[in-house]
């Protein structure tokens, strides 16, 4: 069986950053790893927060307090759709399913995918807290 050259999806510094004394130097990630993470950077980045790329991520921010009605969980799925077709091309955006959990004031998006030449499906999961800006659970 031939082995297919995966070179071409890269290497990447892990975010955060992990420096590592071991061998004086920065953790890096390759190939899915480093695409897995560049798609958790898309759709955490507020749109107009990195100075050099203005029209980088998903500006998913004034959303965290909207109610989840029908519409705005639409729209959430086109920012992200689009936001990972605009900004990460080594992926083919299959899916987009959303589950809400208002208990929780959480929006969890689920985003299926194809890498590109290796035509391997992957599911990334991305918890978008829609009562606070952050990650605790009560």
């Amino acid at each position: 069986m031939e082995k297919i050259n995966r070179s071409f999806l890269g290497v990447g510094w892990g975010f955060p950053p992990t420096f590592r004394r071991e061998w004086y130097g920065i953790e890096m990630l390759v190939e899915e790893d480093d695409v897995l993470s560049s798609i958790g950077i898309i759709l955490s980045t507020i749109t107009g927060e990195r100075v050099m790329l203005p029209t980088f991520g998903a500006n998913l921010q004034p959303y965290i307090f909207d109610t989840m009605n029908i519409s705005n969980i639409a729209l959430i799925e086109k920012i992200v759709r689009e936001a990972l077709v605009f900004h990460e091309p080594r992926i083919i955006v299959e899916e987009i399913n959303t589950t809400p959990d208002q208990a929780k004031g959480l929006l969890q998006i689920d985003i299926s995918y194809t890498i590109i030449v290796t035509n391997t499906r992957y599911n990334y999961v991305f918890p978008f807290y829609i009562n606070e800006a952050t990650n605790i659970v009560i």
